[in-house]
Parts: C-alpha cells; sequence; structure tokens
C-alpha cells in the first residue's frame, strides 16, 4: 500500500501528507506488537541527604567517596517521550534538481524524504500520546517549535514541512552546527533528538558538526541521525562520462567536467568523510541511520523501527 503511494508524484500533497503519514503508521502498526517508541521511565532529579533506616539502594557512593557524606539519588518518574524532528531545509536538500523544470523532483528530493519520514514519525508519537516539535533550518533556524501531542500541534507542524516542499528554499546556505548547537540548548528536558539531514559539510566544517552532535548527547538527549542522500549521485557519483555543468545548489556556482575526471578522488574523499561520521556516533552513542531516498522512507523507516523496538 505505502510503497504505491510512494511511487507516485503526490500531487497536492498539501491534502495528501497527513493521510499518508497516518496510512504508513497504520501498516506498521500491523506488524508490530508494541510501540517502538519507549518514554524514559525514571530521570534523575536531585541529591538529599540520607535518612538512618531509609534503604541504601539510592546511596550515590561516588559522591560518598568525594565528600565522606551520604546522599540518596532522587528520581522522578516521566513516563511519556518528548521528541523534537530537526530537518535540514538547506537548499542541497532539494536535490536532485531540474533547473528547467523545478516540478519534476519536487516531490522526489530529498527534502521531500525528509518531510515526510517525519511526518510518519510524528503520526506515530501523537497516536500514543507523546510530545513532539518541529525544527527546520538553513544556515539559521527558521522553525523552532516546543513539544504538544494535540492534532492541532500535529497539524501546524504538517503545513510547516507542506510550505518547505511547495516551495523549494535555493542558494540558502546550511549551517548545521550552530543549528544543532542552539536546538541543544533550547530543550530543557531529556528528549528523543531525530535528525533529518544531508551533512553535505566542507571539511573544515566537520569538527564543527561533530562538536554540535557530541553537545546534544552532553545534554542526556537520546539522538537520531538519518544520513539523508541520493546515494548512487552524492556518494557513487554514478554519472555517464560526458560533459556535465555540476552546480552549486547553495552559491550558484558552476563547474563543468567529464565525471571521470573526478570520480576516483571524489568517492575517496566522500567515502573518508562519511566513515568519520558514522565512527564519531558511535563514539557518542548517537545511531547513525543510512537513509538513500531511492529506496523510499517507508522500508528505511520499517527496518529502523522494527530494530528500535527489539532493542527496547
Amino acid at each position: 500500500m505505502s510503497s504505491v503511494l510512494e511511487s507516485q508524484d503526490i500531487r497536492g500533497l498539501g491534502s495528501n501528507l497527513e493521510l499518508l503519514a497516518q496510512q504508513v503508521v497504520e501498516g506498521f502498526i500491523v506488524g508490530l506488537h508494541r510501540s517502538p517508541f519507549h518514554g524514559f521511565s525514571v530521570e534523575f532529579a536531585e541529591h538529599r541527604l540520607y535518612n538512618a533506616g531509609e534503604s541504601t539502594r539510592n546511596i550515590d557512593w561516588k559522591v560518598y567517596g568525594r565528600t565522606d557524606r551520604l546522599y540518596t539519588k532522587k528520581f522522578e518518574e516521566e513516563t511519556n517521550l518528548r521528541c523534537q524532528m530537526v530537518v535540514d531545509a538547506s537548499s542541497t536538500m532539494y536535490f536532485p534538481w531540474d533547473e528547467k523544470n523545478p516540478d519534476k523532483f519536487k516531490y522526489k528530493n530529498k527534502f521531500c524524504f525528509a518531510a515526510q519520514s517525519a511526518a510518519v514519525l510524528m503520526n506515530a508519537l501523537k497516536r500514543q500520546r507523546d510530545a513532539f516539535g518541529l525544527t527546520l533550518f538553513d544556515d539559521e533556524i527558521r522553525v523552532n517549535t516546543g513539544c504538544k501531542s494535540s492534532t492541532m500541534h500535529y497539524r501546524l507542524l504538517l503545513s510547516h514541512l507542506i510550505e518547505r516542499i511547495e516551495n523549494p528554499q535555493l542558494n540558502k546556505t546550511t549551517d548545521l552546527a550552530t543549528s544543532l548547537h542552539q536546538v541543544a540548548d533550547s530543550i530543557h528536558r531529556r528528549s528523543l533528538v531525530v535528525i533529518f539531514t544531508d551533512v553535505m559539510e566542507r571539511h573544515e566544517e566537520a569538527e564543527k558538526v561533530f562538536s554540535a552532535l557530541q553537545h546534544l548527547r552532553h545534554n542526556k538527549h537520546e539522538v537520531v541521525l538519518f544520513h539523508v542522500t541520493d546515494k548512487s549521485k552524492e556518494l557513487d557519483f554514478e554519472f555517464e562520462n560526458r560533459p556535465y555543468v555540476f552546480v552549486d545548489m547553495e552559491s550558484g556556482e558552476q563547474v563543468r567536467l567529464q565525471p571521470n575526471q573526478v570520480r576516483e578522488y571524489y568517492t575517496q574523499q566522500i567515502g573518508v568523510f562519511t566513515e568519520q561520521l558514522k565512527m564519531r556516533c558511535l563514539q557518542y552513542k548517537i545511531e547513525f541511520v543510512e537513509a538513500d531516498i531511492n529506496k523510499g522512507f517507508t522500508p528505511i523507516l520499517q527496518t529502523w523501527m522494527v530494530k528500535r523496538q527489539k532493542m527496547g
């Protein structure tokens, strides 16, 4: 069912994104016995002095070692999940792009993939009454909502996604690192942070991105990074060996060349960066999900949800 929906150009997406998300989630639920989203059952609140006769189970022995005084750790129940969807809306996310026919890939580009995926996940969260918010950014944060679980809030967030799908933003650079730092600073309660981005950073900016990802984890958030790419073109550089004019979607800069002139160097460089990104995610305990738009968002989300359910 959902694969048929994905194979179509979703004309009038504004009226169909909610329906699409609902149908995909219903398809998932049939195959899942419980939700792949798990709330955080307890959250550390504060230390307090130990009173004689209390259970010793929650004594913080590390603090005792430093202070020679007995303190117990007090926890707060936190059953509902809070999830922030962070979606890159910079110009490279509108690849593939045909300047002569802007509508050709409107519903088949990376941003549309990310928006549809976010809509599906928000629909799943809404069904179990968990709170979710949305952040859209390019060179700065453009939308940043708090987390709510209402249908009205859900439809407002869908409208933000639809507006960006229908009105591609060209010549918009990205500042992934600064945006992620701002997201980390703006979320005051432990949350699940789901990021959709192509991570098309210049080599010299890579460390700044890694630092921003580490900032999110330092704040105790659970982080999932969907690396959204057109794998055959952007990672494997699979172009016919004929003259092309390659256009930088953020700056408009043009380069004329034949793919065979640069393929080996390009794929080696992009491969090194992608492996570095995966290793940093592993190091920071961030879940890294390869999201090739050519495979469709439904099987990618389904595989991730099943894996997450088993881990839970």
